[in-house]
C-alpha cells in the first residue's frame, strides 16, 4: 500500500474525483478536505461538528452526513473518538458546494426527532439517498440509531428501518436492490431488500431489525464499507484494523490488514479507470492509503 498522506484528522468519507485528487471530511479538524495526487492537503470547507460520511449528489455537490462532533483520546499513539462533547446540539445533513466551498445544513431532523449521530450516506440511481444514523455515546447511555431515506432537495426525510443498533456504514448491491449496513458495536452485516426507492421489504429477522448477511466474532467493530463489481461487501473493520471482504451469500472471502496496525481502520472507495485500485483510511493514524484491488469496484453514482 502506498501512503497517499499521514497528516490527517481522523480522516473518513473518501471520494475519488476525476482529477486524481481525493475528498475526505476529517472528523477532528472539523473541515471536508482535498487530498491531491502528490499528497498535499487543502481545506474545502469549515463544516464545524463532526462531518462523518460524504457522497457526490446528482447535483455535483457533496452531501456530508455530520455526527455532531466527538471527544477524543489518544489511546497507544492512536487518535481515537470516545464521547460526545458537552456543546453537542445534534447532528445533521449538509452539502457542500466544492466551487464556493459553502456549507448548508440539509436535514437536522425527521418528523421532529433530532438526528443524533448521521454516519454514513449512499445515493441510488433516483438522485435519493440512505443514510445511517449512529446515536450518540454519552458518559451513561448509549443512544439507538437509525436509516433513513431523504431526497437531495430537502422536501422528504422518513426513516425506514428504526430503531437499530448503531447502524454505520451503508451500500448498495450492484443492482441497485439490496440495501445493506454494518452495526458497528454488534459487528453484524445486515440487509434488506429494496422494493422501491425509500420502501424495504419485510424480513425474516425475529427481532425486527434485518437479515443477518454476516457476523464477526471476537473483539471486531465495524465501521463504513463500499460494495465491489461481483457484489462483495467491503466492510472497514475496527480491531483488527482491516478491509474484510464478505460475499453477497454471507461468506467471508478475504481480510487485508493495512501496513501500520490501527484500530481504526474506517473506510474505503475505489478509483482508476478501472476502478481497481482501493484508497483506504486508516484514521488513528490519520492515513490515506492507496493500493491495487484484486478485482473492480462498483462505481458510484453521480461520481463521474
Amino acid at each position: 500500500m502506498h501512503v497517499l498522506t499521514d497528516q490527517l484528522q481522523f480522516p473518513e468519507g473518501p471520494i475519488a474525483m476525476s482529477d486524481g485528487s481525493v475528498i475526505v471530511v476529517e472528523i477532528k479538524r472539523g473541515t471536508l478536505s482535498r487530498v491531491s495526487p502528490t499528497g498535499e492537503i487543502s481545506v474545502i470547507a469549515e463544516c464545524g461538528g463532526g462531518p462523518n460520511g460524504a457522497a457526490v449528489g446528482p447535483d455535483g455537490r457533496i452531501y456530508i452526513c455530520n455526527n455532531g462532533g466527538f471527544t477524543w483520546k489518544v489511546i497507544d499513539g492512536l487518535l481515537r473518538p470516545v464521547g460526545t462533547p458537552e456543546n453537542y446540539i445534534g447532528g445533521s445533513i449538509q452539502v457542500v458546494d466544492l466551487t464556493t466551498g459553502t456549507v448548508e445544513t440539509l436535514y437536522t431532523e425527521c418528523m421532529g426527532q433530532k438526528l443524533k449521530g448521521p454516519n454514513d450516506i449512499i445515493f441510488d440511481d433516483t438522485g435519493g439517498f440512505y443514510f445511517t444514523d449512529l446515536g450518540k455515546r454519552h458518559d451513561d447511555s448509549l443512544q439507538r440509531g437509525a436509516i433513513y431515506y431523504a431526497k437531495p432537495d430537502g422536501s422528504s426525510i422518513s426513516a425506514v428501518v428504526q430503531p437499530i443498533e448503531q447502524p454505520n456504514g451503508i451500500a448498495l448491491s450492484p443492482d441497485g436492490r439490496r440495501l445493506y449496513a454494518a452495526e458497528t458495536f454488534s459487528a453484524k452485516l445486515r440487509y434488506w431488500d429494496i422494493l422501491s426507492p425509500g420502501s424495504l421489504a419485510p424480513h425474516d429477522d425475529p427481532w425486527g431489525v434485518g437479515n443477518i448477511l454476516y457476523g464477526f466474532q471476537g473483539h471486531e467493530r465495524l465501521d463504513s464499507m463500499a460494495v465491489d463489481a461481483a457484489g462483495n461487501v467491503c466492510v472497514a473493520t475496527l480491531g483488527t484494523g482491516c478491509i474484510s471482504v464478505v460475499s453477497p451469500a454471507g461468506k467471508l472471502e478475504a481480510i487485508i490488514p493495512v501496513p501500520a496496525p490501527d484500530v481504526m481502520v474506517t473506510n474505503i472507495c475505489f478509483t482508476g479507470a478501472d476502478s481497481r485500485t482501493a484508497l483506504i483510511t486508516s484514521s488513528g493514524r490519520g492515513i490515506l492509503y492507496k493500493t491495487d484491488w484484486y478485482c473492480a469496484g462498483l462505481p458510484l453514482h453521480f461520481n463521474a
